[in-house]
């Protein structure tokens, strides 16, 4: 029991440390020895040769032996011969020869034994059996060097040397007279016939034990290179496959279910950021690891004891060592030890199926979002797999067919839903010839509610097909127009080509009166240019009567002669006056009017004082200001200077100032301020009037063109004053700009070039502005704060009209 419980500990170890190479990793069996090999090599050696001579020894001692005993047995035989022999020749007394065959036993000659007797010369005799040499000798049959033939049977049986080089025993023996000597002759090679029979076996025997020892020992040497190879081919394949494991994301396990013991590979370990150790891990430690959602070890058992399959597929979570969770698939069988001493194992390999998780996740998602999508395009959408069954529609397909949703569901036929369809009134296939043979095709079906639709066939690469059915109801109807509309154009063209010649002729026609355009227009510009010379010969013609009338109403009202009598002929008198006075300020506006459009005006210019020019322009006016109680102001530096023509910026200045004045009801405010703005001087001209259309804003600063209908006095004026204020700007190289607002009041803008002192320009000074005592001794009442809201509302209902060109005020005009 402690034997298997001990082998059952171990199982992981001797399963996975199998191929566990020593700390160097230099890729040898930690149990190789090269000197175990050096001492079986000698042991082989040392059996071989111990071997080896044992067998020669062995060998050699029977020979000698039965050399010996074939010795002794020839000697007895010899003798028995001879005295055989001796008595015969002895008892009979015959010739010599004649009885020997009578009197040699015949196993006497048996194994190559040969007997030769000789008569008293040394001559043979006979010879049993005979010899090949007739009258040979005894000295020729055993050699010449042999001592046998002198000493005969003192000399006994001796191992001798034939003359052929052969070795033989040979005794010789002495016989009575009328024979010599017998000689009994055994070859070597007869006697040793036996023991060579012997000695081969033994030869057999001994090949065959040294071949098996050299087998071993070759079997050992190759089984130990076999042994050597495979421990490196299996380190080769087990760090290939720890590699494969770790690049695989993928762990092995080796569960012993009865003792609740498992062993992991280092990839295992690798996956959940663990450092790898060499023991198994129990119960608790895994548990420990494993989401609480997903069961533990235990119910994973439970589920592998009661299931009759012998594999296991199961997904659970496990806690990385950095915190996260990792999903994981184990999938294992159950294998039984062949001993049956460890029990059942599970076996198996965990991959790591947390980015197949989040692939499925997205893949789910995104196919929920596609289907959302086809869902929620305005066409109706269909797709076919190979076997025309169906895979993906939307809702305006069903609508298109009168389906139900549970009719359309997914892998249904494309017969089964097609039969319960509602089939359209007309099907047209209009799909060319070239698209039919690319298995895409087209068809315009019109509904019973009227509508029509484009169907469009495409096959998918899958074998399946995709239709799509687009609304066209409004296309058809286009169509329908338009072949109504091709028709009408078909009439049309017919007229047309009636009216062609009419044509040709309006066109000589128009070809005319385009040239009777350019000598019209030649003449209106002549009468143009003929017009401002009238005028302003007019102007000089009307002036001499005017100054009559205007000086003899002077005069009357001066009464130098008397009194005029009744008060009316003094308000006759003095609205003749004010009439002429009017009368030619119109005269003398068309008359600078005429000459600024004629370009007959020139600029003196020079560096103007801007205060001074200032108060020339606000004096003329502070008379009737101060008439209607309007506060009239003048802020200005009396440093600062520009350039032009003095009298042009005041004639300027005067007018937009008589404007103020004009349109200013009683009680309100015209101020008039200058500011040094980069490289220009700023007028501004600001009242508390009555403002001004913003529709006849953009059209101020044309001649004759007004912005108020009627002045206080009940006339309108002449239209001119702004016309000739921009012209006059308009030749300086500025600007005039026009802010205005109804019932808030107006702010006019008017730039000039800042005028240059030494080289350098004039800037304003940050010290207080100098004004004129009278303006300053002016009270500030209700009036000047509402002077100030009228440029802040004009500033903010940006109601403007503007003069200024574009670059105006770096191209000034100047006098030749």
């Amino acid at each position: 029991m402690a034997r298997a419980a001990a082998r059952a500990m171990s199982h992981a170890e001797t399963v996975w440390g199998a191929y566990r190479f020593d700390a160097q990793g230099d890729g040898k069996p930690p149990h190789e020895s090269p000197w175990l090999k050096r001492m079986a090599f000698v042991v082989s050696v040392l059996c071989l040769v111990s071997l080896t001579a044992f067998a020669f020894s062995v060998m050699s001692a029977m020979q000698d032996q039965l050399v010996e005993e074939a010795t002794a047995d020839f000697d007895v035989l010899a003798r028995a011969v001879w005295h055989d022999l001796h008595d015969r020749i002895q008892t009979d007394a015959q010739k010599p020869g004649e009885p020997l065959n009578k009197f040699v036993p015949g196993r006497a000659t048996a194994r190559g034994r040969r007997i030769v007797v000789t008569d008293d010369h040394g001559h043979v005799a006979a010879a049993f059996p005979p010899l090949p040499a007739p009258n040979a000798t005894l000295t020729d049959v055993l050699g010449a060097e042999q001592v046998l033939t002198e000493f005969a049977d003192k000399a006994g049986v001796m191992r001798i040397r034939l003359p052929d080089g052969s070795y033989a025993l040979a005794t010789v023996r002495k016989l009575p007279p009328p024979y010599g000597q017998v000689a009994m002759i055994y070859p070597l090679d007869n006697v040793l016939g036996e023991w060579r029979t012997i000695a081969s076996h033994y030869a057999v025997v001994f090949a065959v034990t040294t071949l098996m020892l050299l087998a071993v020992v070759f079997a050992y040497f190759r089984q130990s290179r076999r042994r050597q190879a495979a421990e490196q081919v299996n380190a080769v394949i087990r760090r290939r496959l720890d590699a494969a494991l770790s690049r695989g994301r993928c762990g092995l396990w080796d569960w012993d279910i009865a003792r609740g013991r498992i062993y992991w590979s280092d990839s295992m370990y690798e996956l959940l950021g663990l450092p790898a150790e060499r023991r198994c891990l129990s119960f608790g430690e895994l548990n420990a690891l494993m989401h609480p959602d997903d069961g533990d070890l235990s119910t994973l058992a439970e589920m592998v004891s009661s299931s009759r399959s012998k594999s296991v597929d199961h997904e659970f979570r496990a806690r990385h060592v950095d915190g996260r969770w990792i999903w994981l698939r184990a999938r294992a069988q159950i294998v039984q030890d062949p001993d049956g001493d460890s029990g059942r194992h599970l076996v198996g390999i965990a991959v790591d199926v947390s980015e197949e998780k989040a692939l499925a996740q997205q893949s789910a998602t995104a196919s929920m979002r596609l289907r959302d999508a086809i869902d929620a395009i305005s066409e109706a959408f269909v797709l076919w797999d190979a076997q025309n069954r169906l895979v993906v529609c939307n809702s305006k397909f069903l609508d298109l067919h009168g389906l139900a949703p549970d009719v359309a569901a997914p892998g249904a036929s494309y017969a089964q839903i097609m039969m319960r369809a509602t089939a359209p009134a007309i099907q047209t296939e209009t799909s060319p010839a070239h698209l039919r043979a690319q298995d895409a095709r087209t068809w315009e079906a019109r509904l019973a509610d009227g509508r029509w639709l484009q169907i469009n066939e495409r096959r998918t690469k899958d074998g399946g097909y995709v239709s799509v059915g687009a609304d066209i109801t409004a296309l058809k109807r286009n169509e329908e127009k338009l072949i109504e509309s091709e028709r009408r154009l078909t009439t049309s063209v017919t007229d047309l080509t009636r009216s062609r010649q009419t044509l040709e002729m309006q066109a000589q026609q128009l070809a005319t009166l385009a040239e009777q355009y350019h000598h019209q227009k030649a003449e209106a510009e002549a009468a143009y240019v003929a017009k401002s010379e009238f005028l302003a010969n007019m102007s000089h013609e009307l002036r001499t009567p005017l100054n009559a009338i205007i000086g003899f109403s002077e005069m009357m009202l001066a009464e130098p002669f008397g009194a005029l009598g009744s008060p009316k002929y003094v308000e006759y008198c003095s609205n003749v006056r004010q009439g002429g006075a009017y009368l030619n300020e119109i005269l003398s506006d068309i008359l600078d009017m005429s000459r600024l459009e004629a370009g007959l005006v020139r600029l003196a210019e020079r560096e103007v004082h801007v205060a001074q020019a200032a108060r020339l322009a606000v004096e003329p006016w502070r008379a009737r200001a101060e008439e209607k109680k309007i506060s009239l102001l003048i802020e200005v530096d009396d440093r600062m200077r520009c350039v032009g023509d003095e009298a042009a910026i005041v004639k300027a200045l005067g007018i937009l100032v008589s404007n103020a004045v004009k349109f200013t009801e009683a009680g309100g405010f015209v101020r008039l301020r200058v500011r040094h703005q980069g490289e220009t001087i700023a007028f501004y001209v600001e009242d508390t009037g009555r403002g001004i259309d913003p529709r006849a804003l953009p059209k101020l600063g044309r001649p004759f063109e007004q912005g108020a209908g009627v002045m206080e006095n009940g006339m309108k004026g002449s239209g001119l004053g702004l016309a000739i204020a921009r012209a006059l700007v308009d030749l300086h190289g500025g600007g005039l700009r026009i802010r205005s607002r109804l019932g808030v009041g107006t702010v006019a803008m008017m730039r000039l070039a800042c005028a240059q002192c030494s080289g350098t320009n004039v800037t304003p000074l940050p010290a207080p502005r100098a004004v004129d005592p009278a303006v300053a001794a002016a009270p500030r009442g209700p009036a000047y704060a509402r002077s100030r809201e009228t440029i802040a509302a004009a500033r903010v209902a940006g109601n403007d009209s503007t003069t200024r060109k574009p670059g105006a005020l770096s191209s000034m005009r100047r006098a030749p």
